[in-house]
């Protein structure tokens, strides 16, 4: 038997290569347009989930923003995280196909999504959190901090001054204007009203439309108040120590937000004490929308820590 030089013969490779070790990779989980919702049970509320991406790894909790209901994702956001992690959005008390009424204060909502991550069986999640839901991350870290690893808080800012009352007007403002010009308050809300907003929320829109079957409930007035009540309430309290926040977050913004000014995201990061910082350059509250492709590629970079 003629042997190679490095000892091994030819048909001991061939072996070799028929009993090779497999190596099994993640399953990757239906996309963002198509994933099915489900549901689970926790403290007497049915909450729906949609559930997506490899199945190993941190798990990584979406909470989404005022009025919003699991449709109102941005798929390409999601999706692009769940290249590389598991991605769980889900309603919470009150909102979109999930049971109950909606509290009138982010604590309670705080409660409420700690008792959803415990009811799905993790013992450690990473948040995000996009505008009122980067306040409940907010809140399920002071409430929970052994449950959180990392966390995204983008268009937000912390509890206590920086204008955030004020959110109220500015929603009902957005959505008279919207009513009065056949369109979306997220128009106004979201993009600024630039040729480059403009287009942002253009293709927005368009990736919110990619799912067209088995969509969530629509938000009930009896949630759309509540929160509005509850940012309300949030701005007018003290503020929040938040340098008992130990885990690494990225904070993240438009630098035209009229929601939550990027001055007072920057006061949060401030206050954290292992924060970083992103103001994405001409884009509103919904800059990490509009610079989907930029956010998304950091996100990534930062959970893989």
């Amino acid at each position: 038997m003629r042997t190679n030089n490095t000892g091994t013969s030819s048909a001991a490779k061939t072996v070799a290569a028929q009993h090779a070790v497999h190596v099994v990779q993640p399953v990757r989980k239906a996309k963002w347009q198509d994933v099915a919702t489900r549901t689970i049970n926790a403290g007497g509320v049915s909450f729906a989930y949609r559930d997506l991406g490899p199945d190993s790894g941190v798990p990584v909790i979406f909470l989404h923003h005022l009025m919003a209901v699991l449709d109102d994702w941005d798929p390409r956001v999601i999706d692009g995280i769940a290249t590389k992690r598991r991605v769980i959005a889900f309603d919470n008390r009150g909102v979109g196909a999930s049971t109950g009424r909606v509290p009138e204060t982010v604590e309670e909502m705080g409660h409420d999504a700690i008792a959803f991550i415990r009811a799905m069986g993790f013992t450690q999640v990473d948040l995000l959190g996009f505008s009122l839901g980067g306040g409940v991350a907010q809140m399920v870290a002071l409430q929970a901090p052994d449950l959180v690893r990392r966390i995204v808080l983008a268009g937000t800012g912390p509890r206590g001054g920086g204008g955030i009352e004020k959110v109220t007007k500015v929603a009902v403002l957005a959505y008279i204007k919207a009513a009065l010009t056949w369109s979306d308050a997220r128009h106004f809300l979201f993009f600024p009203r630039t040729t480059e907003g403009k287009h942002a929320a253009r293709d927005y829109f368009t990736a919110l439309k990619m799912r067209t079957t088995n969509r969530d409930k629509g938000i009930s007035l009896q949630a759309r108040l509540a929160q509005l009540k509850a940012i309300k309430t949030a701005g007018l309290s003290a503020p929040d120590d938040l340098s008992v926040i130990k885990q690494p977050v990225f904070v993240a913004n438009g630098d035209r937000d009229l929601m939550v000014d990027s001055s007072h995201s920057a006061d949060m990061a401030r206050r954290l004490p292992n924060a970083q910082l992103t103001i994405y350059p001409d884009s509103g509250h919904g800059g990490v929308f509009q610079h989907y492709r930029t956010f998304v590629s950091a996100v990534l970079d930062f959970l893989a820590d």
